[in-house]
């Protein structure tokens, strides 16, 4: 089966679209191919990294990515994780669909470091909770259209 593809979108590529990546790749299994980029480029958050160890996720050497990265390339599904990502790119150019979740900025959160990773721990359960709808609904997609029922 070629797997399905999805990219998400996000500002800087630190945090949400990180996370969304690594968990789907993780619950998604062979079925995705996931990638993430930014509008911007600048590095992932270390508390991401931390809080996606916290679910078994080695993400220690991702790099942020540029959208420009990823232009010309076919998506099944793009996916703009962040406002600002979706008014930069209201159209994904290349993308079959096209979805937006809303996620607020774990990065923007201050304090101890405790509250900050706590942050990203409610982002990974935020993730992880639109993700299980996503993958079901994108799997059953997916079969209807290579095994289409009789008339």
């Amino acid at each position: 089966m070629v797997p399905i593809r999805v990219l998400f979108l996000c500002t800087h590529n630190s945090a949400r679209s990180q996370i969304a990546e690594a968990l789907l790749r993780l619950d998604g299994g062979a079925d995705f191919e996931a990638h993430s980029a930014g509008t911007e480029v600048t590095r992932v958050n270390p508390f991401a990294v931390r809080a996606l160890a916290e679910v078994g996720i080695d993400w220690s050497d991702a790099t942020s990515k540029s959208l420009a990265r990823f232009v010309g390339q076919p998506f099944d599904q793009v996916i703009t994780v962040c406002d600002r990502a979706r008014q930069a790119c209201p159209v994904s150019p290349g993308a079959a669909r096209q979805l937006h979740w809303g996620l607020d900025d774990p990065s923007e959160v201050e304090g101890t470091d405790e509250e900050k990773l706590a942050a990203f721990r409610r982002t990974v359960a935020q993730v992880r909770h639109r993700l299980g709808p996503f993958i079901a609904e994108a799997r059953e997609a997916v079969r209807g259209a290579r095994d289409p029922s009789p008339g």
